[in-house]
């Protein structure tokens, strides 16, 4: 317990510290996000300083790994260091020069098969009392499910705090599940993700001193996806259970990305018709919509996520309950059919 708390406290100072760090270096090399008619900030500010975040969470974890005789799979923890770290190094690069969406999607999937090829089984999905268990069409859907998780991380990184919030709390109600469940290493793993994710916090809640950038957002949206993956593989959490506690962020980004379509623009050009864009222009405030995400998280979604967890043959059912007062939301605040 005492070791748990000082690798809290470490890591919570490092990525405090590194994002006040970062923040200096991209002040001095002009990275700033300068407010356009897209964006949701009416201030220039910096950006990338997320990217410690993925510094000290990963270095944090090769040393656990190399100096404690941990009781996980090392090499499920290398496929998570290795793609998730391929993951992050594409955003760093699109933070500083922006590539075309076509080699950025590459790298995606790139990162996506490698690591599913690299694990050692990939998990069944419940389905009441039927288990979807085929190779070919879990392989195809879990990659599906990477790269969109990934992007959509980063689609709603777009006010202050909530791509944070949405990374603390899950990560948090993971470790309270985990260990319910005796997996305490994925359990901390999960604690520590947590932890640099509030270190950086510190700096980006609302109004936001700096921003995360596409290295961090991409970057937790891909390791969440790996971790959801892994855990259910070693029996602590199902799939339902993962997907319940990303909610927010997979109800709105997949209902504005398919009514996007549906009106035939871009899917993937900048825009602010996201639900969470929407209604922090009706409040006027980003503070009060990611409080609000907070108190989902926390009050309505984890409960559901442990229900899931306990009544695993009817996962499917719970996560459609926990899903569906979120979807009527969203399609009523006009996701994806408005810039306005």
């Amino acid at each position: 317990m005492v070791l748990t708390i000082a690798l809290c406290l470490y890591v919570f100072t490092a990525s405090y510290l590194l994002t006040g760090l970062i923040r200096r270096y991209a002040l001095k090399k002009r990275l700033i996000d300068i407010p356009n008619l897209r964006s949701s900030h009416d201030v220039p500010t910096p950006r990338g300083g997320g990217f410690a975040v993925v510094i000290v969470f990963l270095s944090t974890i090769i040393g656990l790994t190399v100096i404690y005789e941990l009781e996980v799979d090392p090499h499920s923890i290398a496929v998570l260091i290795l793609s998730s770290a391929l993951i992050a190094g594409i955003g760093f690069w699109d933070d500083h020069q922006p590539l075309a969406a076509k080699w950025r999607f590459l790298v995606h999937f790139i990162a996506a098969t490698g690591a599913l090829f690299l694990l050692p089984e990939l998990p069944g999905i419940q389905l009441f009392s039927w288990v979807l268990d085929s190779s070919i069409i879990l392989f195809f859907f879990y990659s599906l499910m990477l790269v969109w998780l990934l992007n959509l991380y980063n689609f709603m990184d777009g006010i202050d705090g909530l791509a944070g919030v949405e990374a603390m709390t899950t990560a948090g109600a993971a470790v309270l599940l985990l260990g319910l469940q005796g997996q305490m290493y994925w359990a901390l793993i999960s604690l520590l993700l947590a932890a640099c994710v509030g270190g950086f916090l510190v700096w980006n809640w609302p109004p936001a001193k700096i921003f995360m950038g596409d290295a961090c957002s991409g970057f937790l949206g891909f390791i969440l996806g790996l971790m959801a993956l892994m855990t259910s593989i070693s029996g602590g959490l199902n799939m339902w259970c993962w997907w319940i506690l990303m909610s927010v962020f997979i109800v709105d980004a997949t209902t504005t990305l398919c009514r996007r379509i549906m009106r035939g623009e871009i899917w993937y050009q900048a825009h602010r018709s996201h639900a969470y864009q929407i209604l922090s222009r009706r409040l006027n405030s980003h503070k009060k919509v990611t409080q609000s995400v907070l108190a989902i998280n926390v009050f309505w979604l984890l409960p559901w996520a442990y229900v899931s967890v306990v009544y695993e043959a009817w996962a499917p059912l719970i996560c459609i309950v926990a899903m569906a007062p979120l979807c009527v939301a969203v399609l009523k605040l006009g996701a994806g059919t408005t810039n306005d």
